[in-house]
């Protein structure tokens, strides 16, 4: 799987909440850190357990993923989503810090993001 189908494969499995998508994405000892200010999510079962409660509140998510950014075995990628959320209008844009492992899994995510509400378009020049 090359980064541009990794990448596209995440919006995907967000857009559809597909949970085992997402978890077949990293190896089975990978960490997913949401946040800067969260422990992270380690395993599959610990990226499988962040993931569904994420998406549990999720409706008519439309996630649009950027143009990555490679060097070496690190990818940069924005992502912006907008959606319902808990029945209000938000959008979520951000950006995720990967790191691949020779396999084309991810091992390693970090994303920082920011909540707006309201459904925004992203701004020119987004994702390039």
């Amino acid at each position: 799987m090359t980064v541009e189908e990794w990448v596209e494969e995440y919006g995907r499995a967000w857009r559809e909440k597909d949970a085992d998508a997402v978890v077949a994405l990293f190896t089975e000892d990978a960490e997913y850190r949401s946040s800067p200010f969260r422990e992270p999510s380690v395993g599959s079962a610990g990226i499988r357990d962040y993931w569904t409660r994420a998406t549990s509140t999720q409706e008519n998510a439309d996630v649009r993923m950027g143009r990555p950014i490679v060097a070496g075995d690190r990818v940069v990628v924005e992502w912006w989503t907008t959606m319902r959320d808990e029945r209000e209008g938000i959008t979520l844009p951000g950006c995720l810090l990967l790191r691949f492992a020779p396999d084309g899994r991810c091992a390693a995510l970090r994303e920082y993001w920011h909540v707006e509400p309201g459904l925004h378009e992203p701004h020119p020049g987004w994702g390039q």
